[in-house]
């Protein structure tokens, strides 16, 4: 493949850059963290009237029909800026009942496109991982069962959530967040997270219970995760590089100094392979080709070594760098949540070595 973008995908980089370098400059998400909302509703609106939430929707919800490589590149810059929007649930969610719901459901999508709803997902169960099916069933369209770090949860307009359907397979729904009980769980990035139990809450079918809608939620959800890593490790970079440009010890800039430039090319190091999974994952993904080994080789490094690197960008910084009114923070815990969502290390290496 091709691993640069072309010219659509580029200008979306562009976009995205833009708007969430203004929208969610330092300053701004400070004012946001004290504030105490769910996201930012005026970067969240400025996403959408800039046609970035509306980006990868179908036509007939106000989109412009992009797929899985627009949205990870606009996660990317999601990542890179970690901004405290809900555009990574609310994405991934759209992008699979774009693909596999009724014409309703898809025009239903439309209040996301205008920045007025917020949708999720239930990305796993309980102690369970990402590639387990789930256990909660469905019956004449009523699920129970429980489903753990769904980001914002209580603000949603729907919630994507999986089942067994009696006398077929794995099937997708869609639940009122009123419907379900919401027990409080936040991510580590400071966003509102929950466990939700489903107790013969009705749901709206998204497909056919065959697994199939299930598994482009999941490899979707991977693609999702990966790029928002990629470009939090690509963040936490630019500023770790520019830290030690410019930071001084011993009357030379520590960027002088060969141990401190041989860690910082491994923090390189690190981005690039993730990268390179990440990208060819996601243009599969959207090419309808096999993605899955890509995807959870990408998982790998976003749960393993990029975690790793940010571990080392603390490193460098020094004692700034554990200081949670310094930006570094931010990337170090959107890293660890992304580790956490994957199930960590050693999940995606043996979910590697199962494919292989």
């Amino acid at each position: 493949m091709d691993f640069n973008l072309d010219e659509t995908q580029a200008e979306l980089r562009t976009l995205a850059s833009g708007v969430l370098g203004r929208e969610a400059a330092p300053a701004r998400i400070e004012a946001h963290e004290k504030s105490g909302r769910p996201y930012d509703a005026g970067a969240w609106k400025a996403l959408a009237q800039a046609g970035l939430l509306g980006a990868c929707l179908p036509e007939e919800a106000g989109g412009a029909g992009l797929g899985a490589a627009e949205m990870a590149v606009i996660l990317r810059e999601a990542g890179a800026h970690v901004a405290p929007v809900p555009v990574l649930p609310s994405l991934v969610t759209a992008l699979v009942v774009a693909r596999y719901g009724t014409a309703a459901q898809r025009e239903a999508l439309t209040p996301l496109a205008d920045g007025e709803a917020v949708l999720t997902f239930g990305p796993r169960e309980p102690g369970a991982g990402l590639s387990e099916p789930p256990t909660a069933v469905a019956s004449g369209g009523r699920i129970t069962g429980r489903m753990s770090l769904v980001a914002y949860a209580a603000q949603a307009a729907k919630i994507l959530v999986p089942a067994q359907v009696e006398g077929a397979g794995v099937g997708l729904f869609l639940v009122e967040p009123e419907a379900v009980a919401v027990q409080d769980m936040p991510l580590s990035t400071g966003e509102p997270g929950a466990v939700i139990t489903l107790d013969g809450s009705p749901g709206e079918a998204v497909g056919e219970p065959d697994g199939t809608a299930w598994e482009a939620l999941r490899l979707h959800t991977l693609a999702g995760v990966t790029a928002t890593a990629s470009g939090v490790l690509a963040g936490a970079l630019n500023l770790t590089t520019e830290y030690i440009r410019t930071r001084r010890q011993f009357d030379r800039v520590l960027a002088e100094f060969q141990a401190v430039t041989m860690q910082i090319a491994d923090v390189y190091i690190a981005g690039r392979a993730l990268d390179v999974a990440m990208w060819s994952g996601a243009w599969r993904l959207a090419e309808g080709l096999p993605a899955e080994e890509d995807l959870a080789i990408a998982a790998y490094h976003a749960a393993g070594p990029a975690l790793e690197a940010l571990y080392t960008c603390q490193h460098l910084h020094g004692g700034i760098g554990l200081d949670v009114t310094y930006p570094l923070h931010r990337y170090f815990a959107w890293g660890k949540n992304a580790a956490h969502l994957l199930g960590g290390e050693q999940a995606q290496l043996d979910l590697i070595g199962a494919l292989v």
